[in-house]
């Protein structure tokens, strides 16, 4: 096995970027600090096809950082609607809104200055620093990670304190002393098309005569995982409260927890505590509610069984409690839509939800 000291590891990697990488990708037209921030964020936990989907409308909804801050939360999570993992999205916007206030609208390039916003850790604000202010700053994304794990033959999970120190050790050590956004995209980029997670392509990796795993014979038996622990089960009950007139009733979910802000159906933990709620606000029904066929979304610490009923009111009564309860017709969303929502609303409405 070809031993190759961090400098030439480097190198090679830059060799296949050069001529194999990706250099097309929306924000890296015109990469500002905004843009790549924003970009980062949404890489988190999401593959490069669906953030392609969703960069370029929420740059045109919002343009600048200072669009960003002054925009109300309901309209950032209405534009993140369907890239999940909502609190990227009001860290986003809690995150706008300091870096008008501190740092007078620019985004730092300072790496410790970067962590002390909303949803910045270490790996997004080496990202930031070395693709938008060229500065020489590791990342440790999970393709990164996947990449020096196999390359080192790393032992232990990542999300183990020692191994992710080992892994940090070896980011630092194998970036280089320029180029360091293209050092950055190109491992990004290494690990998205090549050092995949199932079925990597090992016999044209730039990096296969220097790979441990790859020697061994055994690449996709790193990263190492944790043991698996079962996730429990929750069930819930979804009113679908059918108006005259084709309005669905949505209420919006609590500032914390599962969903946090976005606007959903009311939820019940059983469908005798849901006909009480209908009895108690006086709500007349045109015909028997419709229990729908119940399906499973999967969060990552829980399933979530939702059971939809679908209730035709021919009198409202005293649904409405507060402002956080409004009745929907389709068209603009009232703010963001977790996808099982969007999915159960566009099947009984008109005027799907855009």
């Amino acid at each position: 096995m070809t031993q190759q000291t961090p400098d030439k590891l480097a190198q090679a990697v830059l060799n296949w970027w050069d001529t194999h990488g990706r250099k097309d990708l929306p924000w890296q037209q015109n990469p500002t600090p905004y843009r790549v921030w924003v970009s980062e964020i949404m890489l988190q936990q999401t593959q490069v096809s669906s953030v392609m989907r969703y960069f370029d409308a929420f740059m045109r909804r919002f343009p600048t950082v200072d669009e960003l801050a002054k925009a109300e939360q309901d309209a950032v999570l209405a534009q993140w609607t369907g890239l999940g993992y909502y609190s990227r999205a009001r860290n986003l916007h809690k995150a706008a809104r300091e870096i008008t206030t501190r740092f007078e609208s620019e985004l730092p390039s300072d790496l410790l200055q970067l962590q002390t916003l909303p949803g910045i850790g270490r790996s997004t604000a080496g990202a930031i620093a070395s693709l938008a202010h060229g500065k020489r700053a590791a990342i440790l994304d999970g393709n990164v990670k996947r990449v020096l794990a196999r390359v080192h033959a790393v032992e232990g999970a990542p999300a183990k304190a020692s191994t992710l120190k080992a892994l940090w050790s070896l980011a630092e050590q194998h970036t280089p002393e320029a180029r360091f956004g293209h050092y950055t995209q190109a491992m990004m980029d290494l690990g998205a098309t090549l050092c995949t997670r199932s079925k990597p392509q090992c016999l044209i990796c730039p990096l296969r005569e220097c790979c441990v795993a790859n020697h061994q014979g055994n690449a996709t038996a790193y990263p190492q995982k944790a043991a698996r622990k079962d996730i429990p089960n929750k069930a819930v009950h979804m009113l679908i409260a059918l108006a005259p007139d084709g309005k669905i009733l949505l209420e919006k979910r609590p500032p914390s927890g599962v969903w946090a802000s976005l606007w959903s159906l009311p939820e019940f933990d059983d469908h005798a505590t849901l006909c009480n709620w209908l009895a108690q606000r006086h709500i007349g029904l045109s015909a028997d509610l419709l229990p729908q066929d119940t399906f499973r979304h999967t969060f990552s610490h829980f399933h979530l069984d939702i059971t939809p009923i679908v209730a035709k009111i021919d009198s409202i009564g005293t649904v409405m409690d507060d402002s956080r309860q409004v009745w929907y017709k389709g068209g603009p969303p009232p703010g963001g839509f977790a996808a099982p929502i969007k999915r159960l609303l566009n099947s009984y409405l008109e005027e799907p939800t855009p």
